[in-house]
């Protein structure tokens, strides 16, 4: 009887523990959600930049203005017509700029969708710009990220200012530190119907744990001081926080099999911490996840949940030469 009392205790020990760290964890979510709030009712002030008609295809180059300061330079791309069309916020790699998904957007423009791809603070023209890789003020590149979010959040409220587009409809694409942001977005900004996170980390750590011999040397370069006060500043932002709160919006991680900046335990622990729905592939390829069928499995997701139409024939097009 001892026996079974004591297994009866650890057991709800561990129960109370789970549910402990639980509640620990909605309280710190609703906590930093703040960082990424803003008045919604601040004026968008579009202006545009200038207009490149592409067959049936407008591309928009414009700026918004930015809750945190600034003016956000962004392409739109749009259909002709007057919908009901579906709304797609991109987000390209932290080394990248806003033309990374241009090609994707042009074709889901064809399919029936307006996409927005925003330029990140730190690819922005002066005055706007504002450089990361600040290790000697890391609550800088902090500060830079939290913007980053931010400017995609009134992406999407470009979009649900167009009277086009259905709010019910409105989808995140994002690669690498755009992965990041939106697993950010999906726990945050329930406006999402779903995201799709390509190549992301789930924590800045892993990076600097990485076996690529420049990141090495940069760390090196950077010493294990300066590192740790960097990653105090910034793992606050680690996308495994936020993707266990990712629920109900579904989520679509593709991972690559030769990833560069990290290892394969990494991205497991990261989609192993995701909520559900969510689906995790893989491809035999490197960071930038060229492989022709990412494109497809997001065409094929996007196609499921936000209801653009069938892309997969005009990639074959392209293929081909047609």
């Amino acid at each position: 009887m001892e026996e079974v009392a004591a297994h009866m205790k650890n057991a709800i020990l561990i129960v109370f523990l789970f549910l402990l760290s639980t509640v620990l964890h909605a309280q710190m979510l609703e906590e930093r959600a703040k960082w990424f709030a803003y008045d919604a009712k601040l004026p968008l002030d579009v202006q545009d930049v200038s207009v490149k008609q592409i067959g049936d295809v407008k591309i928009r180059d414009i700026t918004y203005a930015s809750p945190k300061g600034g003016r956000v330079p962004a392409f739109v791309v749009e259909p002709s017509g007057k919908g009901p069309f579906a709304g797609i916020v991109y987000g390209n790699w932290g080394l990248g700029n806003r033309s990374e998904f241009l090609p994707e957007a042009i074709d889901y423009a064809n399919a029936g969708a307006v996409s927005v791809l925003v330029a990140y603070p730190w690819d922005r023209p002066a005055p706007w710009r504002k450089p990361v890789d600040n290790f000697d003020a890391p609550e800088k590149d902090r500060e830079a990220y939290i913007q980053a979010v931010i400017d995609l959040r009134r992406a999407f409220d470009l979009l649900e200012s167009n009277p086009n587009v259905e709010r019910s409809r409105l989808a995140y694409v994002g690669h690498s530190y755009g992965a990041q942001w939106g697993a950010i977005l999906s726990a945050t900004d329930r406006r999402l119907k779903t995201a799709v996170l390509v190549g992301g980390v789930g924590s800045q750590k892993d990076i600097f744990e990485s076996p690529d011999p420049d990141l090495q040397a940069f760390a090196e370069q950077q010493g294990k001081e300066k590192v740790k006060k960097y990653l105090e500043a910034v793992s606050a932002l680690d996308a495994i926080l936020y993707v266990p709160n990712s629920a109900p919006t579904p989520l679509l991680f593709q991972f690559a099999r030769h990833e560069k900046y990290f290892d394969e335990a990494s991205s497991k622990r990261y989609a192993e911490a995701a909520s559900n729905p969510k689906e995790v592939l893989w491809y035999e390829t490197g960071h930038d996840l060229n492989d022709v069928q990412t494109y497809i499995d997001r065409a094929r997701w996007l196609e499921k949940y936000i209801r653009t139409a069938p892309v997969e024939e005009t990639l074959k097009r392209k293929l081909r030469g047609g």
